[in-house]
């Protein structure tokens, strides 16, 4: 696996092939019925945190936002089931599926050239359109690769959350356009984290903004970019939300 992730990082092009291989080798070793071979499933979080570490190195991350998304869906998820609006959907199955597949959300970007992902400067709208295109092209990796690791459960998940987490309350977002509770709860739930933690870092083309300015971001997208259940959710959770990010900022 050492070897196979220092080839990927050398040779980005060899991503797919590679995690294709790999994935498939390690899903059809989880679902042997030696228990000892069994004890794979134990390194399937390491495993796809791998995967979504080494793709996000492509546009000069290190694996925070990784850790930083994920930690505040797992802050979201857990809040909004205190709403009873939410109970019935927001099972101890369903949080934990969403928070293993949180790290998956921007998987298509393996799609996206360099020279886009990378840019400094604002995108021109062919660019921007290139750029869209790494939701259904994650959501598409994510049923033709992994569909042997995990659960049905899981890998339904992660191809909602990647495919999904651009998608707006206002039906403006993309790919699809979907509006209100059109969207999955797991991609609303991301959206909000996704968002919070992309302008609260700096990254190739501006700095990183205050948290209270991130914070105000979020408000201000109430009912228009984001879920006003789940935005009134997070601003509760304020001082968690600031406590992750302080502890998962690398």
């Amino acid at each position: 696996m050492i070897i196979i992730m220092l080839i990927q990082i050398s040779f980005p092009e060899t991503l797919i092939t590679s995690i294709g291989v790999t994935v498939s080798v390690l899903g059809a070793y989880m679902n042997l019925e030696d228990p000892s071979i069994r004890k794979l499933s134990q390194y399937h979080d390491e495993t796809v945190m791998a995967f979504a570490t080494l793709i996000e190195s492509r546009d000069n991350n290190t694996g925070g936002h990784v850790k930083r998304t994920s930690m505040y869906v797992k802050l979201i998820a857990e809040e909004l089931r205190r709403n009873d609006k939410y109970q019935d959907i927001l099972t101890k199955d369903y949080v934990a599926n969403l928070i293993k597949a949180a790290p998956m959300h921007d998987i298509g970007k393996i799609s996206v050239p360099d020279a886009i992902l990378q840019k400094p400067g604002k995108l021109t709208d062919e660019e921007f359109a290139i750029m869209k295109q790494h939701s259904p092209n994650g959501g598409k990796i994510i049923q033709e690769t992994f569909k042997n690791l995990g659960s049905d459960d899981y890998c339904e998940m992660a191809y909602l959350v990647a495919r999904h987490h651009h998608e707006k309350w206002n039906g403006k977002g993309y790919p699809d356009g979907l509006k209100e509770t059109e969207i999955p709860l797991c991609a609303r739930i991301m959206a909000v984290a996704d968002v919070f933690d992309a302008v609260s870092e700096k990254r190739c083309y501006r700095d990183a903004m205050p948290l209270d300015q991130c914070f105000a971001i979020i408000e201000d997208g109430r009912g228009q970019d984001f879920d006003p259940d789940i935005v009134d959710t997070f601003m509760n959770i304020r001082d968690k939300i600031k406590k992750a990010h302080r502890e998962c900022t690398i």
